[in-house]
This record gives C-alpha cells, structure tokens and sequence, in this order.
C-alpha cells in the first residue's frame, strides 16, 4: 500500500511537474475504528485532499489546520469552488491513474473511489476520464458525508490464509496443522493530518 502511493506520487514529478498534491488520513497503527470514519480500520483505506488552484490558476496546496478539523471541514460548491480554490479536475484524475497503474504493476487492486457524485461528470471529462470509466469503480450515490474536499480509495489486497501463512513461516508448527491466527498491525501512512504533513509533487 505504501509502496503503491508512494510509487504513484513519483510518477507524478514526471506527468504533473509542479502540481501539488495533499494527502489525509488511512488509519491507526494497530487498526481499528477511527473517528469520524466508517472505514479506515484495516489499511487499506486511504483519503486524499482534492489538488486545488488558485484565483492565478496556480497549483496551491489545499490549507489544512486545526481550524477547519484539518481540512474536513472545507465545503466546496456544485461547481467545485471554495473562497480563492477550484478544484483541479485533471490533476485529480492524473493522480487517480498513476495510483491504479502503480497498484496494477504491485498486484494490489483498487476496489472503490469515493468522491462527491456531482464532481463525477467533471472527473470523467478530463483527459484521463475515459480510462477510468473503464478501470475503476467509483461510488455513484452519495456517501454518509459529502466527499467534496478529499477522494477516498479503498484498495483490495490479496491474502493467503492465516493458516498456509503461518505454515509457510513457522519452523515449528507443521504444514498439516493449523496455527494460532495472530494479528498483524494495519500499515500506518498518516493519522491526523497536520498542516506540516503534505504531500507536494515538484518538477524533478
């Protein structure tokens, strides 16, 4: 998972120099229920602020702080606008490919995008739209909260059983018997975001 975004982010220095890009909150260290989320409690869940311009038409990144509960609190309108922000729909769509092609050359899936439905029609006529019409599965009705300023990614990850799995790691226990199942942390990308935690894609 890490590795799949973090991949991602690197492509972008290269198709979308200069443009900045923000990421938000996955999940706890040891899983389990983080508020205010209805998911993010085994890794796999992942949201990104939305990458935004300015009044100039310059790539800015979207301000986060305690003020505004670090970023979910900033509403945008039907037309993707927020005081001096509009959201960048191309580089909101760039982002998305270069996620789904780093995740496909790792063998991990992209199960869901969430992002606000009315934002949806704006996304798909982007240069890159037609590609994820076909290649990804975004959510079309409307989630419990609107997802307006972030994009959240649900990814799909296959795992063996957690008995062929200790069976494969353990010198004690033979292949024939079952193991204890044992937990295994969920990957920590991020908690809370703070305004110094920002993901920023610059020209190479």
């Amino acid at each position: 998972m890490l590795e799949v975004i973090v991949a991602a982010y690197t492509a972008l220095e290269k198709s979308a120099p200069g443009r900045m890009f923000v990421y938000g909150e996955t999940g706890r260290a040891s899983g389990g229920h983080i508020r205010p989320h209805r998911q993010h409690q085994n890794g796999l869940s992942v949201d990104f602020f939305v990458p935004v311009r300015d009044r100039t038409g310059r790539s800015v990144p979207l301000p986060t702080s305690a003020a505004n509960r670090f970023g979910y609190d900033i509403e945008f309108d039907k037309d993707g606008r927020f005081e001096d922000y509009t959201i960048d729909f191309e580089s909101l769509a760039e982002h998305l490919y270069q996620l789904q092609a780093a995740a496909k050359t790792r063998r991990v899936g992209i199960a869901l995008v969430i992002l606000d439905p009315p934002y949806l029609p704006k996304l798909f006529a982007t240069a890159r739209g037609s590609f994820l019409v076909q290649n990804m599965k975004f959510l079309k009705r409307a989630a419990w909260v609107r997802h307006d300023e972030h994009y959240h990614v649900n990814f799909a990850v296959n795992c063996m059983p957690i008995e062929d799995y200790h069976a494969r790691t353990s010198t004690t226990t033979p292949a024939t018997v079952s193991a204890t199942p044992r937990s295994t942390p969920a990957p920590n990308f991020s908690s809370r975001r703070k305004s110094a935690e920002r993901a920023s894609v610059k020209s190479g």
